[in-house]
């Protein structure tokens, strides 16, 4: 398969049966690195078609963190991430994908094949799906975790806008980020307010355009205090109280075993992917968050779709058993 926008890596590959089985080693098809749900989609894609897959999951999942979606098709009520990760993994299972806890070490590659390991040992397989994800940028705030939980700090307006509409919202970022992300909510609420983390010098457009729409920008914020129904921000020696806090921080891409094997990224280092989601490295694709996108749980599903089924069309013809690769 070729990545026609991409530069490939040249590789002398040998046949598998050329392949020595090594007792200990455990052997499938295809390993999936990440069990957020992209890769326990892909994983459930893959077993249906009959194929042995098996699952890496750290069990830390960005997902995790959702106390309840409503913008996830299928699901009217709303859904928290872990009850939708713990719903998918059944469902991979069910059908006879291997989940392994832990985390992936390193991937190598030897020959046609790559050995992936971990603290549970040696993994031979044939394509790699790289479901890895990022980590979002987070305040230095006292119980965080509990706050998101609750919805006073979220990190997602495209998932949770709805949720926010004629409240009192603050925005905390640098100002490229915090401004954009208040500009979308603008359709949500008019009480916007931005905190440009760390200061902004000079007049951009970007701010004249929210200034323009009524959203307040502030460089001087003195204080952010966590109550019982939102937070206390200090503005020019005054308390303001807001209902909720945006965080515009960015985030860090789980791109580094991608760039082991040598995969393309980007400047910001998410993976480069062709149609299929094939990286620049032949049999390794990348899905989900880690691949530039609108980060949603909708949008993994459908590079999880993708990915499988070009998989299974690539191995289509070769030997499903544990006799060989």
């Amino acid at each position: 398969m070729t990545v026609p926008t991409l530069d490939r890596p040249c590789a002398v590959s040998l046949p598998p049966s050329t392949l020595v089985r090594d007792q200990m080693k455990d052997y499938s098809e295809v390993v999936i690195v990440g069990g957020g749900p992209a890769g326990l989609a892909a994983a459930v894609y893959l077993s249906r078609f009959r194929r042995q897959v098996t699952v890496f999951d750290a069990g830390d999942s960005r997902s995790k963190l959702i106390a309840k979606s409503h913008n996830c098709p299928g699901y009217p009520a709303g859904i928290s991430g872990p009850a939708l990760l713990q719903r998918i993994r059944r469902q991979a299972l069910k059908f006879g994908a291997a989940i392994i806890d832990g985390h992936v070490q390193s991937i190598g590659r030897v020959g046609d094949a790559f050995e992936v390991r971990s603290a549970a040992g040696v993994t031979v397989c044939r394509r790699i799906i790289l479901a890895t994800g990022i980590v979002d940028a987070v305040p230095d705030i006292p119980d965080l975790s509990k706050l998101i939980a609750v919805g006073t700090v979220r990190l997602c307006p495209v998932c949770d806008g709805y949720e926010v509409i004629g409240r009192k919202v603050a925005v905390l970022g640098p100002e490229a980020k915090a401004v954009r992300e208040a500009l979308f909510l603008r359709d949500y609420t008019p009480h916007l307010l931005v905190l440009c983390s760390p200061p902004s010098d000079g007049i951009s457009a970007l701010r004249q355009q929210a200034l323009a729409e009524g959203i307040e920008i502030s460089d001087s914020a003195e204080g952010l205090a966590a109550g019982n129904r939102g937070f206390t921000v200090i503005l020019n020696a005054q308390s303001r109280q807001i209902d909720v806090l945006y965080a515009a921080l960015g985030c860090t891409v789980r791109s580094e075993l991608a760039s082991t094997l040598g995969a393309q990224q980007d400047r910001e280092g998410y993976v480069l992917v062709n149609e299929h989601q094939e990286t620049s490295v032949d049999g390794v694709y990348a899905i989900g968050d880690v691949v530039r996108a609108l980060n949603q749980i909708a949008v993994g599903f459908g590079h999880a779709a993708l990915a499988a089924t070009d998989i299974h069309n690539e191995l289509r013809g070769t030997f499903r058993g544990t006799e060989t690769l």
